[in-house]
């Protein structure tokens, strides 16, 4: 894959001031922030050098492509933003300035048109993310931008520089490099092994910048299945439900694990669940199997004679229920309540499933958690250290799948007031 020039590691301790503006920059991380960083400063004619712990750049993003690439998502606006949460106001400006539709031109500078799918999530017509990086790349190396791969920052020196281990010393040891700007677009706490491991945060608190601790965000959660469940189901899906947690509530479906729930509708309500979990040590999921039947509905069809046929059955021919729906009703629902039409009615619109604990936060898509807000200026710039920004994951927001985590990385980056 072609990529910026890669010059040597000794090349990388002193920052040239070769640039348009006379300013060098200074991007710790090549994802989907860093990159885009990457682009407007050079395009504002700062001279920029990447730096990089993996051997190849967008191992995520690469990652995140591979079953199609959810760069954005087509809704409107004002309901778009508010998918952000609790960080809403901070993000708002950002994407208000480079959201979906400036995300979607942006694609298709690079070459790379896009589509909307029957969900409204918008995705590249070739569906996957390595055309689209490939290219993005070839831009950054005609914007002269310069990238250092396995370069893993390590911190920072008492004189300020910042420090990177990199197999490319000539002594396979350290190196150091300064720069006016520095942006820190490391990712979160989950995937490590594509680079975003979270060791980072260690050095910010070190350097008094307060950090909230990392929790798996767009997750599955771990459910005590009975063995038959497991045998019966694992690996299926459970389609056209709902999903309830306190007030927030999904259409959907999920998938029936090994080990408990995953899949696009659980990690839609992962936030909720697993706060509750964090709060009380206790979470559960509400389903409605039958969410276009009223209770009314269900409750006369199911005190309909059954004769012969099994529950089972009696529950296909009547309500339209697969065999996993119908498994799901046997394994949370006393026997007592099967033989009420009006109990089981109840149960079947709303059946609880307890869940004991989100799924380890390496397997999560994404993370909570990181540089506090409070740290941070309108500009992301860290209070404490002037010059110094943090960007993407490595910020104390989260946000559902959908296309709406790549948003906000990108418009942080993108509609930036460097200096």
């Amino acid at each position: 894959m072609p990529h910026p020039s890669n010059t040597t590691a000794a090349n990388a301790v002193a920052a040239t001031k070769s640039s348009p503006n006379g300013k060098t920059a200074m991007i710790i991380g090549a994802g989907p922030a860093g990159l885009m960083a990457a682009e407007r400063l050079a395009g504002k004619g700062y001279a920029v050098t990447l730096y990089e712990g993996m051997p190849s750049a967008g191992r995520k993003f690469l990652m995140a492509g591979k079953s199609g690439l959810n760069i954005t998502h087509s809704e409107d606006l004002e309901t778009f933003l508010t998918r952000y949460g609790t960080s809403r106001d901070r993000l708002e400006p950002h994407l208000r300035t480079f959201g979906p539709d400036q995300i979607r031109d942006w694609c298709a500078g690079l070459g790379v048109e896009t589509f909307v799918g029957s969900s409204g999530r918008v995705f590249p017509t070739a569906m996957k993310a390595s055309p689209l990086l490939r290219a993005w790349l070839k831009r950054l190396d005609g914007l002269g931008c310069k990238i250092h791969y396995r370069h893993y920052w390590t911190g920072w020196k008492d004189a300020g520089q910042a420090v990177f281990k990199t197999p490319d010393s000539p002594t396979n040891g350290d190196v150091t490099a300064t720069a006016d700007i520095t942006v820190l677009a490391l990712g979160g706490g989950s995937w490590k092994r594509l680079g975003s491991d979270g060791k980072w945060m260690d050095i910010l608190q070190n350097a008094g910048i307060k950090c909230t601790p990392f929790k798996p965000a767009n997750c599955g959660f771990d459910v005590n299945w009975t063995d038959h469940l497991i045998d019966k189901c694992a690996g299926a899906p459970v389609k056209a439900v709902t999903l309830t947690c306190g007030t927030q509530t999904v259409r959907g479906e999920f998938v029936i694990s090994k080990t408990g729930i995953e899949g696009s509708a659980v990690y839609a309500i992962s936030a909720p669940l697993r706060d509750q979990w964090l709060e009380t040590g206790d979470a559960t999921v509400t389903l409605d199997l039958t969410p276009d039947r009223s209770l009314e509905d269900v409750t006369n069809r199911l005190a309909k004679p059954r004769g012969k046929n099994s529950m089972g059955n009696h529950l296909r021919k009547t309500l339209g229920l697969d065999a996993t729906k119908t498994a799901l009703v046997f394994e949370v629902t006393p026997r007592e309540t099967l033989n009420d039409p009006t109990k089981l009615a109840t149960a079947i619109k709303a059946l609880p499933i307890k869940i004991t604990k989100p799924r380890p936060i390496d397997e999560a898509i994404s993370t909570a958690g990181g540089v506090a807000w409070e740290e941070l200026d309108e500009n992301f710039q860290l209070k404490k250290r002037p010059g110094t920004y943090c960007l993407g994951e490595m910020v104390d927001w989260e946000a559902p799948t959908g296309g709406y985590l790549l948003s906000g990385c990108f418009a942080a980056a993108a509609h930036h007031n460097w200096l």
